[in-house]
């Protein structure tokens, strides 16, 4: 029984997870589903869906669809006319718990977004017991009770002692079955993501939507594919600072924009804390393309060749749109960054870019 119970569940969560894939698109825009992350876990809303129950009663009841009528007649308000109001209950939503784990897989099949192979040579290897097995001796503590019970009644039931009537069960020390391990070496490669952000005037609140649901989206593949991460997180008008997530996503300036202030202090970070050697760097810089000169812009093309893509795996620059800035930045990376390896860019409009910039930065497996 409790193995059909496993299997059915199994089941309903494939039949969820077909939801979530169908629906992908549509997800990836829901800026609420930030709100409601947990413990490496999401609640999503997920129509259509009911949870398996059992319904008692006979399988006479009319349903819908069930009595007098031809085709084409009208259905109550819909022939111009407001209908009464309705007895039923409504369709329910039905808000089902995700892992990122379980949504990164889902974001990366249906993107078709190969694993990312860390760069370099250097991993850590932590060590750690796994149980794996059973055997007969053991201590106590490690003492399996349903394999001991298991083995005690096919012992009794084999030798004609077990009594329905009177089932008591007495393991004695041969049925005795404890867990057994073995020690196994995980390599586990560390990964960084400086997040740098322009916070000027141009960049509204509708323009931070876009950048939060897109850098979640970045942090939930990267954390799928790297055991350990951590984020930094860098925002920019004339100067730069680095400030926590929180912050990051709210804080608006009124100021002008230089963009290479925030590549001087994301060098500055990794400098200090990331040795290319030892860590996987991603970087990514969102603006809406304003930069206070073009020799600023040519400087930033400059740093990013030659000071920080050398010690990043990619670095990723997405503009989104904005109605104040002049969105010229993404052009003059193109001009003259445009066949270097590892540079990577998108725009994002509106929400529905955000699935094809993912697409876009992590297709090439970096």
């Amino acid at each position: 029984m409790a193995l059909k119970i496993e299997k059915d569940h199994q089941r309903f969560r494939q039949i969820v997870k077909g939801k979530i894939r169908k629906d992908l698109r549509k997800f990836l825009t829901r800026g609420e589903l930030l709100g409601k992350e947990g413990e490496r876990m999401i609640s999503i809303p997920v129509r259509g869906i009911e949870l398996p129950h059992f319904r008692y009663g006979d399988n006479n009841d009319a349903g819908v669809g069930v009595g007098d009528g031809e085709s084409g007649d009208p259905v109550d308000g819909q022939d111009g006319n407001m209908g009464p109001g309705g007895t039923q209950e409504g369709q329910h939503i039905l808000e089902v718990e995700v892992s990122l784990d379980e949504l990164a897989d889902i974001l990366g099949d249906e993107l078709k977004l190969p694993r990312i192979k860390p760069k370099g040579q250097h991993s850590i290897t932590s060590e750690k017991d796994k149980y794996s097995g059973i055997r007969t001796t053991g201590p106590e503590s490690l003492r399996h009770f349903k394999r001991t019970f298991r083995a005690a009644l096919k012992r009794q039931i084999m030798a004609g002692l077990y009594d329905p009537d009177f089932p008591i069960v007495v393991p004695i020390r041969r049925d005795q079955r404890y867990r057994s391990w073995k020690t196994v070496k995980k390599p586990q490669s560390n990964a960084v993501i400086i997040y740098m952000m322009d916070v000027s005037g141009s960049m509204g609140d509708e323009q931070k939507e876009l950048v939060r649901l897109e850098a979640f989206w970045i942090d939930a593949w990267l954390r799928r594919n790297y055991e350990g991460i951590e984020s930094r997180y860098i925002v920019h008008d004339v100067r730069a600072g680095e400030v926590d997530r929180q912050t990051f996503f709210r804080i608006r300036e009124d100021g002008g924009t230089k963009i290479s202030s925030a590549f001087h202090l994301c060098k500055q970070v990794i400098e200090t804390n990331y040795d290319p050697n030892e860590w996987n760097i991603y970087i990514f810089h969102f603006s809406d393309g304003d930069n206070s000169s073009e020799s600023d812009s040519r400087e930033c093309c400059r740093m990013i060749k030659e000071v920080l893509l050398p010690k990043a795996n990619m670095f990723g620059y997405c503009q989104v749109a904005s109605a104040y800035g002049s969105g010229n930045f993404i052009n003059v990376i193109h001009e003259h960054l445009d066949k270097l390896d590892g540079v990577i860019t998108s725009r994002v409009n509106t929400k529905d870019d955000i699935y094809d910039s993912l697409k876009t930065f992590f297709g090439a497996g970096k």
